[in-house]
């Protein structure tokens, strides 16, 4: 598992989804990310700001869909970033695009 101290934002991958995200005791936001994408880039800020503000609430996540197909395959990921929310490890909300951070908030305020 890589953290990085300042985004608060863990990046997870095929071998350790299933123990960060679906056994995860919180709600847990999965950015379906690439290097590649510009929207991913513009909302990375975005997802780091909630990522610190919202820790005791919601556990965020990115994973690179070039380097873990499998995992991206298995949720039907096609657009990039894809946002998904996981709660008692089942996907509970999906989201594709970025967005500010106050329309994320409110779009996550009923699965935290």
């Amino acid at each position: 598992m890589t953290s990085t101290q300042t985004t608060g934002v863990v990046t997870v991958t095929d071998e350790t989804f299933q123990r960060e995200v679906l056994e995860s005791g919180l709600p847990v936001l999965v950015e379906f990310t690439a290097s590649w994408c510009p929207p991913c880039r513009m909302i990375a800020p975005v997802l780091a700001e909630v990522a610190r503000e919202e820790a005791h609430r919601l556990k965020v996540v990115e994973l690179d869909v070039d380097a873990n197909p499998g995992t991206t395959a298995a949720y039907g990921v096609l657009s990039m970033p894809t946002l998904m929310v996981f709660r008692d490890g089942e996907p509970v909300r999906s989201m594709v695009g970025a967005r500010p951070k106050r329309r994320l908030l409110e779009e996550l305020a009923d699965v935290m």
